[in-house]
């Protein structure tokens, strides 16, 4: 079974030796283990040993609360972006899966939510936001990636609710930024 690691600090280790030392010529003999590590401890300024344990936990906790989580990628952010003129217009399907992937989240935010769509329908929507004259390769990518969801007929499609990746709430701000239209209805993620 393993043990947590207990760190130790000492803002000033010549009093913790004087203290440490002081400790060790007061006991008799070789103390035990449990001894020693109440010795340290005392010398570090603690009561005891699971009192240096419990301040450690503590910190660890503060630490983990203060720990914002997970990051956008913002590099991954700006290399998309550069796929998207200043209208938030797709100018051209990206080479790398990563960028593709990213570009189709902001067409999927863009989609109102709860609405259904004949085939015309969301492929006009795709149409007005790029500009490379293939919209069926972005509602085929969206149907794939579960973006998207089409009936057994393929004449139904309608948004997926999905929590969108870390990097699409900068990207839409970054794409919103450059333009000076108003955002679409269906944006809200």
């Amino acid at each position: 079974m393993s043990r947590a690691a207990v760190p130790l600090h000492v803002d000033d280790l010549s009093p913790f030796a004087k203290t440490l030392r002081q400790g060790l010529s007061q006991h008799d003999g070789v103390p035990t283990h449990v001894e020693l590590l109440n010795l340290i401890a005392k010398a570090a300024g603690f009561q005891n040993y699971q009192h240096l344990r419990a301040d450690a936990e503590a910190t660890d906790r503060l630490h983990a609360a203060a720990d914002p989580g997970p990051r956008p990628d913002l590099e991954q952010v700006t290399k998309t972006a550069r796929y998207f003129d200043d209208a938030g217009v797709l100018t051209s399907w990206p080479s790398r899966f990563a960028h593709q992937t990213l570009s189709q989240w902001v067409f999927w935010s863009r989609i109102p939510r709860g609405e259904t769509f004949d085939e015309r329908g969301i492929s006009t929507l795709i149409k007005g936001w790029h500009a490379f004259g293939d919209h069926a390769i972005i509602r085929r990518a969206m149907v794939d990636a579960k973006m998207l969801e089409r009936n057994q007929n393929g004449r139904e499609y309608r948004r997926i609710e999905r929590v969108p990746p870390l990097e699409l709430a900068p990207l839409l701000a970054h794409l919103g930024s450059r333009t000076h239209r108003p955002p679409d209805p269906g944006q809200a993620a």
